[in-house]
């Protein structure tokens, strides 16, 4: 064979080796077809979001991921789809969506620009809010101004929240948006105090009810389960104000449109035909006027 051709099909050869990991990395739904199966990644102890159960995983945003498969099944032609569940960590959920390690990271969180550099997102699943656990016996001071019981006018204000807050110890799941938020708050306020981070909220719970923590800042759903799952004797409080809101939605590959449209389409169809007012009724006591209003908001048409 020609000196020069040999050369040209190596060359040819070397490229298409150099694309292949962009076309697989890229291709979602090819790469579930060819291996018959997709993987479901998520966050073990998040009920009522995502928990491990056996070899399988339950949950809100489980129920939402087995539609989206469900979908996926039948756009694709695939009857024999298989369901395969991946549990992440807090800190690598998002290295496992961007290396492919996991099709979808079905538990939700906020689509911060940080994370949006690695990853795409869903349409928005669930409008997540920001709450405090405190113990039965905290101070006065300290319940005022979480409660927001403090007028928010001149500088009496910010004096008697200085002092309600500071030499506290404040507690939040590490690397998350409620760090950062604890964070950006105590320097506006100039309040010194102390912020210490845990792995997960279940830990965060118990450096409130060992007293090693003033106030543990986490969802308010993720709370309100954990506390009536582990603390029923009521020592521990979750506050009722909200102190911030934020969509939380599923993480994707970033360089594939064509899987993050057909995620989008499944959960609109969810959002019109009621069935995720249902998976809300089912694992988060219900929609509320406002959640219901957002499901139409949310939904693409």
């Amino acid at each position: 064979m020609n000196v020069k051709l040999i050369r040209a099909h190596h060359l040819l050869l070397a490229c298409v080796l150099a694309l292949l990991p962009v076309v697989t990395h890229g291709n979602t739904l090819e790469r579930i077809r060819a291996s018959q199966a997709i993987t479901l990644g998520y966050v073990p102890d998040f009920m009522p979001f995502s928990d491990q159960d056996a070899d399988k995983a339950s949950g809100y945003a489980i129920d939402l991921c087995l539609k989206i498969a469900e979908k996926i099944r039948i756009d694709l032609n695939v009857p024999t789809l298989k369901i395969q569940y991946q549990p992440v960590s807090l800190n690598d959920e998002m290295n496992a969506v961007s290396s492919g390690k996991i099709d979808i990271l079905c538990t939700p969180t906020p689509p911060t620009l940080a994370r949006r550099r690695i990853v795409s997102y869903s349409v928005p699943i669930y409008t997540a809010g920001l709450s405090a656990v405190v113990r039965q016996d905290a101070s006065e001071t300290l319940l005022n101004v979480l409660n927001g019981k403090v007028a928010h006018t001149g500088p009496m204000w910010r004096a008697t929240v200085n002092r309600g807050l500071a030499n506290q110890t404040y507690a939040a799941i590490a690397g998350g948006v409620t760090e950062t938020w604890i964070q950006q708050q105590m320097r506006l306020l100039g309040v010194v105090a102390t912020l210490v981070t845990v792995e997960n909220a279940e830990a965060g719970l118990n450096l409130v009810a060992d007293g090693k923590a003033d106030a543990f800042f986490a969802e308010r759903m993720l709370l309100k389960h954990l506390l009536t799952r582990n603390y029923p004797s009521g020592n521990l409080v979750l506050l009722e104000r909200i102190f911030e809101y934020a969509p939380t939605a599923m993480a994707v590959d970033r360089e594939d449109e064509d899987f993050r449209l057909l995620v989008d389409t499944a959960l609109s169809e969810m959002y019109r035909s009621g069935e995720i007012e249902q998976a809300f009724d089912k694992h988060l006591g219900g929609a509320g006027s406002a959640a219901k209003k957002l499901f139409r908001i949310y939904a693409i048409p």
